[in-house]
């Protein structure tokens, strides 16, 4: 079962992530939230231990970030 975040507006909102090469060649994981339960831009996952979710006060977006 993926990673679920439910925002100040009410909304859910389930975490993906996806394998992305860079222009030098250099594979990275992107993590990314999305309303549906299954999107075929990513895998969903679980909240990696060394992030944390952040939330936008203004428009209720979330992003990931490390822990400081």
């Amino acid at each position: 079962m993926a990673y679920q975040h439910t925002n100040s507006k009410g909304v859910t909102y389930y975490l993906y992530k996806s394998e992305v090469t860079l222009r030098g060649g250099k594979p990275q994981t992107i993590f990314f939230f999305a309303k549906t339960s299954n999107n075929p831009k990513g895998t969903p996952t679980d909240l990696p231990a060394d992030r944390e979710v952040r939330e936008n006060p203004r428009n209720g977006f979330l992003t990931i970030s490390k822990k400081k």
